[in-house]
């Protein structure tokens, strides 16, 4: 697959327009003010059954196929909508629920992603870097590419979730900082890469193959339901998940399949005890003591505490587009709200999705949306109690280090590794 012959890479703020060489981040003219955006020479929305999970789809940025993606399972709920009393409610769930033949061995959407990232990236380009909460690595540790070797970094207690998906491939090496929350593990990545031209970032919501992978949430939610839905609800960290959902309903609509709707109103939700993107959407001034993450919040993997809200095509204008909100909801309604899904549903949830069903049930009660809205909700996470009964997971293998380590140790240590074929040993516990 020639991807110059598929897709472009375009920049909203100027007329920035290129071929794609597999690793561009950023227009050379505004740099990181504005988000790069895929645009297609296929406009068409289009399925192609015979190919699997996410590749089915067109609208991705890749120049070959990664075997082993799988797509959301999309369906209406009876349960959770009559409870809730919304009378269309759809959901798309992403993790292990092999009934519903979804069996994605990360239990999240970031597998999405993982795929279509791996797709894009040329191979031999070194070593990419990923920092993460543990969702996402747990997805890159799942997906098997041969040629990308990666490089994960994430914070200790996340490496359970990391060792279930990981195959044991030699491309795949695993960080794990100690006492440390997500942000440290953005900050040592980026320490990392300084260390020598043998590493590279992955990116995060500034690589298009990201934001596309996720979009597949928007294409197979057409797909199924045969419209876009009026209103999408999503727990968020960086957001790149909503702003994937609304790009590519952008695309759907530009493609006139849709029918003359609309973007998809956005309500996107946070952890109450710490909410960056919830208190800049409410124009609440910056707060230096609330700059970190605490340690131990409820759902962890939402505590980016540098979304990309003010950059031309982030959340904000995403959220101005549809005339969206900010939600937020605390441990103890969404920890009722996991228990309230799974009795409902059938399946376990992880703490990001119960976030969202917490704060979809509050917005309902509240009168922020109307009880037969089209809504989809997006469970971004789950199944992993199921997964793990099915398929238990080996002893984390990690570097094992503090936010104090050298980098440069670190990274000549990994680049070793890589360069060997070997693997550290088994971590024993973590914290």
């Amino acid at each position: 697959m020639d991807p110059a012959c598929t897709y472009l890479l375009v920049c909203a703020g100027c007329d920035w327009r290129s071929s794609d060489d597999g690793l561009c981040l950023s227009c050379p003219r505004c740099g990181d003010d504005t988000l790069l955006r895929s645009e297609y020479a296929e406009q068409r929305f289009t399925v192609t059954p015979e190919r699997s999970g996410i590749f089915r789809y067109g609208w991705l940025p890749v120049r070959r196929e990664v075997e082993g993606s799988q797509r959301p399972a999309v369906y209406r709920s009876a349960g959770l909508g009559k409870a809730l009393g919304l009378t269309d409610l759809w959901i798309s769930f992403s993790g292990y629920w092999p009934e519903r033949g979804c069996r994605m061995t990360s239990g999240s959407f970031k597998e999405f992603e993982a795929f279509a990232v791996l797709g894009r990236t040329p191979e031999q380009a070194g070593v990419m870097v990923i920092a993460s909460a543990g969702n996402t690595a747990a997805a890159f540790a799942a997906a098997r590419s041969e040629g990308v070797p990666r490089l994960l970094v994430v914070p200790s207690r996340a490496l359970p979730a990391v060792a279930a998906a990981d195959a044991g491939s030699a491309d795949v090496q695993v960080v794990a900082l100690k006492d440390a929350t997500y942000n440290d593990a953005i900050d040592f990545s980026r320490k990392l890469i300084a260390c020598g031209p043998g590493f590279f970032a992955e990116g995060g919501v500034r690589n298009v193959g990201r934001r596309d992978g996720l979009g597949v949430v928007a294409l197979a939610a057409f797909e199924e339901m045969g419209v876009l839905p009026e209103v999408y609800v999503q727990a968020v960290g960086s957001g790149a998940g909503a702003i994937a959902v609304h790009e590519a309903a952008e695309r759907v609509i530009a493609s006139g399949a849709a029918d003359g709707q609309s973007v998809p109103r956005m309500l996107l939700c946070q952890n109450a005890d710490f909410a960056p993107l919830s208190r800049a959407w409410q124009g609440q001034p910056d707060d230096p003591a609330r700059a970190a993450a605490p340690l131990g919040l409820y759902a962890p993997e939402l505590a980016n505490a540098t979304p990309p809200y003010l950059v031309g095509g982030g959340v904000r204008d995403v959220l101005r587009a549809g005339s969206g909100d900010m939600l937020v909801a605390g441990r103890a309604e969404a920890e009722a709200a996991r228990a309230m899904f799974e009795e409902l549903e059938g399946i376990d949830i992880e703490p990001a999705a119960a976030v969202a069903v917490a704060a979809l049930r509050d917005a309902v009660r509240d009168g922020r949306l109307a009880p037969d809205a089209t809504c989809l909700l997006n469970v971004t996470g789950g199944g992993r109690r199921r997964l793990y009964a099915d398929a238990p997971a080996a002893a984390p293998r990690a570097w094992l280090v503090s936010r104090g380590d050298s980098p440069d140790e670190v990274a000549a240590r990994v680049l070793d590794a890589f360069a060997t074929g070997s693997r550290p040993r088994a971590v024993a516990s973590v914290r």
